[in-house]
C-alpha cells in the first residue's frame, strides 16, 4: 500500500533533477509528480502549503538519510565536540549530491516571513543530532545546546556553499571550538 510518505518521497525524488534548473515552485513539483505517476493535483494533497510544505519534506528527507549513516558510528567512541562535528560533516555529505537544490531551499528560507519556519528545520537537525550524539538533557540546557548548535549549522551550510573546495571539516570544528569557549565563559561567570 502506498502511502502519504511514499507519495512525498517520489514527487520530491522526482523534483530534485529540476530544482537547480527550475528552482522549487509548484510548476517543478506538478512535474515531478507526473513523472512519479501521479496527477499534478496530488501535489496540493500531500502538499498543502504547497513549496513550504515540499521544502520541510526535502530536509526532512535530508535528516533521516543523514540518521542512516550516523547510525553506522557508535558515538560512544567518539568524544562529544567530534559526535557533533561528523553528524554536521555528515549532514553536508548527504546534501552534497544536491548542492544547487539546497542553495536554492535556502534562499528560499532567508525570506522575512519564512526564516523563522526556516530556523524551526535547523532546530529539528540539531535536536536528532544531540539525541544521536546522547545527550538526555531537560532542562534549559537541552535548548541552549540546540539553538549554539542550530548556529553551527547553518554558518556551516552557508560556508559549504558559498566556498567550493574550501575546508569545510576545518570551518566546523572552529565553528565547534568557538561554541565551546562561549560556554567556557558562561561557566565561569557562573561559578563566580
Amino acid at each position: 500500500m502506498t502511502t502519504n510518505l511514499d507519495i512525498k518521497n517520489k514527487i520530491i525524488e522526482s523534483a530534485l533533477p529540476d530544482v537547480p534548473f527550475d528552482g522549487w515552485n509548484d510548476a517543478t513539483l506538478k512535474n515531478a509528480a507526473i513523472r512519479a505517476g501521479y496527477q499534478p493535483s496530488m501535489v496540493r494533497a500531500v502538499f498543502p502549503q504547497g513549496v513550504e510544505d515540499a521544502l520541510i519534506h526535502f530536509s526532512s528527507m535530508m535528516d533521516e538519510k543523514m540518521m542512516e549513516a550516523l547510525n553506522k558510528t557508535n558515538p560512544q567512541s567518539l568524544r562529544v565536540r567530534d559526535r557533533i562535528s561528523l553528524a554536521v560533516r555528515t549532514r553536508l555529505d548527504v546534501l552534497d549530491e544536491y548542492k544547487e537544490a539546497e542553495r536554492l531551499a535556502v534562499a528560499w528560507w532567508m525570506r522575512p516571513m519564512r526564516k523563522f519556519r526556516g530556523a524551526k528545520l535547523v532546530w529539528k537537525t540539531a535536536d536528532l543530532i544531540w539525541i544521536w550524539a546522547g545527550d538526555t538533557a531537560t532542562d534549559y540546557n537541552r535548548y541552549t545546546k540546540r539553538a549554539l548548535l542550530s548556529g553551527v549549522i547553518g554558518s556551516s551550510v552557508l560556508f559549504w556553499l558559498g566556498n567550493p573546495g574550501g575546508d569545510v571539516a576545518a570551518f566546523i570544528d572552529r565553528r565547534i571550538e568557538n561554541v565551546m569557549s562561549i560556554g567556557k565563559i558562561v561557566s565561569s561567570r557562573k561559578s563566580a
